[in-house]
């Protein structure tokens, strides 16, 4: 229990009010920690891929947000070191942008404190993308180009983006601080000068795994803190277990957004989950909430010939 205390202090001492971030967001974050946490990458010992995908306000029409996620990260032990490799891509599509990014990312990790600790630094490349469209009433004599602010040009950028991060974690709590955009990348804008078009995003995390004495069930809180330093984002998430294999919970996010959530445990290594929100907000009038998918697997890199062992992704 010892664990439990801790996790609700840190629930205490992060609890922000909030607005909106430059990072796309995804309801079942709990299965997307690599986006936003290098330092993650390889702690659970195993090969994993994770996939999700998420409508935003459907029935919105053109333009609502659509957010794709790919994930991959393996455990590795070079020179007896322990460390983990991982890459994460992330589609953002909202209006007349398209910005895709893709890292890579390493971590190394050591025991500490009854539980393993790591840090891991991420770095690759973000391509932003500006197609706009724009559709002015017929019999006005209002034109885009009337606007020097209004974009009118195909614009297709790309910069360096980096992040750094460290997490920690036992058999039942994890917590972990993160930065995405440390660099700020930057792009051109319709003028031809360069300035700062995503700022840093700051992330904390820490979920608990309590088990329910003398049941199946288990319980599973969690919360996702995120900040570009002038506004932030909190996401409090609770999951029922049912026999490791089966889930359903809720989530309330501080844009006034209530999530449920299912999922399942198949064939002992492909999961997969459903999340639906509810918006309270004026703008849930003119949408009817948002879908999120998620699938993923893990293995161990292990195979064994007669009296040889093997976990390494080499022999795959």
């Amino acid at each position: 229990m010892r664990g439990a205390s801790i996790f609700f202090l840190l629930l205490l001492g992060f609890t922000l009010q909030v607005q909106g971030q430059q990072d796309p967001q995804f309801s079942q974050n709990m299965f997307t920690r690599l986006s936003y946490n290098p330092a993650y990458t390889g702690s659970h010992g195993q090969i994993c891929v994770t996939a999700l995908h998420r409508q935003q306000w459907f029935g919105f029409g053109d333009g609502a947000p659509e957010i794709s996620a790919f994930n991959f990260d393996a455990a590795i032990s070079p020179f007896g070191i322990d460390a983990g490799v991982g890459l994460s891509i992330i589609q953002d599509q909202i209006g007349f942008n398209n910005n895709l990014g893709a890292n890579l990312s390493l971590a190394y990790r050591f025991e500490a404190w009854d539980g393993s600790l790591s840090f891991g630094a991420n770095g690759g490349l973000i391509n932003y993308s500006l197609t706009p469209q724009w559709k002015i009433p017929s019999g006005t004599s209002v034109h885009s180009t009337d606007d020097p602010a209004i974009p009118e040009e195909v614009k297709n950028e790309m910069a360096l983006d980096l992040g750094f991060g460290i997490y920690y974690h036992t058999d039942e709590l994890y917590v972990g601080v993160s930065s995405t955009h440390l660099n700020e990348p930057s792009f051109r804008t319709t003028d031809g000068s360069v300035q700062p078009t995503i700022g840093r995003n700051y992330y904390f995390i820490s979920g608990y795994n309590l088990a329910i004495p003398d049941s199946k069930f288990e319980l599973n809180p969690s919360i996702l803190i995120q900040s570009d330093g002038s506004t932030s984002q909190m996401s409090f998430n609770t999951h029922l277990m049912y026999n490791k294999k089966f889930w359903g919970g809720v989530s309330i996010r501080t844009d006034r957004t209530l999530t449920g959530m299912i999922g399942a445990k198949l064939f002992d290594w492909v999961k997969v989950g459903y999340s639906y929100d509810l918006g309270v907000s004026e703008l849930s009038k003119y949408h009817q909430g948002s879908h999120e998918i998620m699938v993923g697997f893990c293995f161990d890199a292990k195979t064994d010939k007669g009296p040889k062992k093997y976990k390494s992704i080499r022999f795959l």
